[in-house]
């Protein structure tokens, strides 16, 4: 069983990650394409729990390919390991690029974490109940927002959400060092510690895909779907009230409230594709979704290229990106119509490569 609903969702995640990800100028961003500074959720911010959430739902699919009665074959974990170590890898790639300077390399990132949670994940997916898996889930988002709120850090006490301050960035400190955190910071917005609920992102996704297995294929479904978000999208908002909503700590809230935006943006998708059966709006989507670890590894080694490179040798030359957004974008678009621009046409040429891959029935996974 394979939801094209689900590809689609997967294709427009990727799509929305490289126009966040790629503007011609960061001084020039249309607010609702910026991270939210620190507590609060803006669109931007529900892009990596989408990937993790669509993770969760595929991996209802896939995970059951090598089960026997529903226990795991053995040699399935040497296949989880090993894409967990691939995908980690790539990660390091491109933090590194293009030094790659052992001392101060960054440890964690977007791929770090995908491949730790999904590590994670897959082996409490095959070992436990679904009964046990809601407990762990529980007990993860509980004891996640005890221990942000009850232990005490050093120099900033107990209670303190402040990058500097809280539980999950004294952790990643102690265990990773300042020097391979985030942008020298003392945080790391995909840290160690903060990994832990995110491992119930994925387990939501899993829970709803093995639902929906057993589901008829109908509105009924979509509105069972409709229902369960606005239920998470109200229980997120009341737990921000206590645990602000925060996607760089992943709070306990945060996770509960992006599922709830998948879950709706799930059940439009399935409304759309499954039950209507109206298909052509969402194949430029679905090509992307369908080649999204290539497209996110490719885009980024681009956008490294583009920035860590000058247009000629000449002293003071702008680099290719900024040449590029200056003299093709800004220069008739203004800056941030230009770098709006600059990224859609980033975008453009993403979506032109995923659909010859198509084409050619090319379809690369880790």
């Amino acid at each position: 069983m394979r939801l094209k609903s689900l590809d689609v969702f997967r294709g427009i995640t990727i799509a929305s990650m490289i126009i966040v990800n790629n503007p011609g100028s960061w001084n020039h961003v249309y607010p609702p394409l910026l991270h939210a500074k620190w507590h609060g959720c803006t669109p931007t911010d529900l892009i990596f729990p989408f990937f993790l959430f669509i993770m969760g739902v595929a991996m209802t699919f896939s995970l059951s390919k090598y089960t026997d009665k529903n226990q795991p074959i053995p040699h399935i974990y040497q296949r989880i390991f090993r894409r967990c170590l691939i995908i980690f890898l790539f990660g390091l790639l491109l933090n590194g690029f293009p030094n790659y300077n052992l001392a101060t390399i960054r440890v964690m990132g977007v791929l770090q974490r995908i491949s730790l949670v999904y590590l994670l994940a897959a082996i409490a997916i095959l070992n436990l109940s679904r009964k046990q898996l809601y407990g762990l889930a529980t007990t993860l988002l509980i004891g996640y927002w005890i221990a942000m709120q009850l232990i005490p850090v050093p120099g900033y006490g107990l209670g303190n959400l402040s990058p500097e301050g809280n539980f999950a960035a004294y952790i990643d400190r102690l265990i990773l060092t300042q020097q391979h955190l985030w942008a020298g910071k003392q945080y790391d917005p995909e840290g160690l510690f903060s990994t832990l609920p995110a491992i119930v992102t994925v387990l939501i996704g899993y829970l709803t895909g093995e639902w929906l297995k057993h589901q008829s294929t109908n509105s009924r479904t979509t509105l069972n779907m409709v229902i369960s978000g606005l239920s998470c999208l109200v229980v997120g908002y009341l737990w921000g009230l206590f645990f602000p909503i925060n996607k760089a700590l992943w709070t306990s809230s945060y996770v509960i409230f992006t599922a709830g935006w998948a879950l709706l943006f799930l059940a439009i998708c399935y409304q759309a594709m499954e039950v209507r059966g109206w298909h052509k709006w969402g194949h430029p989507f679905e090509v992307m979704g369908l080649n999204a670890i290539f497209i996110f590894i490719g885009s980024g080694f681009l956008a490294r290229v583009m920035i860590y490179n000058n247009i000629n040798r000449a002293e003071n030359s702008p680099t290719i990106k900024i040449w590029i957004y200056e003299h093709f974008f800004q220069s008739w678009a203004g800056s941030f119509n230009g770098s709006l621009l600059f990224a859609i046409v980033n975008l453009l040429f993403w979506w032109k490569i995923s659909d010859l891959m198509y084409r050619r029935s090319l379809f690369i996974k880790v």
